[in-house]
């Protein structure tokens, strides 16, 4: 978990004149609330990689779980470095999010209860996982689960619009 709150900044250059920060307890809420995200990852030859998938915001922290064979897998194996993107397609009112962050692998088995809990509890029985070889099995293969601290989060607001960035100076 971050040791520290973010420090935030308006960037008037790309929103409306009276818009102001958006407060870190919203963008966190919109995390915890988002059903689905987009991973964007660098496969080992320099090409980009994004795919949708589910996220569990907790302990200031977004979670994802994928395949060991899948390719955001292996992306992530030769480099850590994502971005998370989730929010709405309208162009006007809501708030989109870009979380950049490292992600780091889960094996505890504690910790993943907790995670597959929490799962569970977000998106309902489907989504049930049992915590075994240091990761969730769901009835497939085995699926790495992932911990993506925030190290920047930049927020896009659309009534009014504005840019907001948070900065994790412990990340």
């Amino acid at each position: 978990m971050p040791s520290t709150e973010p420090t935030t900044q308006i960037d008037h250059r790309y929103g409306d004149a009276e818009a102001v920060p958006t407060p870190w307890s919203t963008a966190q809420e919109h995390l915890a609330a988002a059903e689905v995200a987009w991973l964007s990852t660098v496969r080992p030859d320099g090409r980009p990689h994004v795919t949708p998938l589910l996220t569990v915001w907790l302990d200031g922290a977004l979670h994802i779980c994928t395949g060991e064979v899948e390719q955001k897998a292996r992306n992530i194996a030769a480099n850590p470095h994502v971005v998370l993107t989730t929010g709405t397609n309208a162009l006007h009112g809501g708030l989109d999010l870009s979380v950049e962050g490292r992600a780091e692998r889960v094996t505890d088995p504690e910790r993943l209860q907790v995670l597959a809990d929490a799962w569970e509890k977000k998106y309902g029985s489907e989504w049930h996982f049992e915590v075994r070889d240091g990761g969730f099995e769901g009835g497939h293969a085995l699926a790495l689960v992932f911990r993506i601290e925030p190290a920047t989060v930049f927020g896009f607001g659309k009534g009014p619009y504005s840019q907001t960035r948070w900065c994790f100076p412990d990340s």
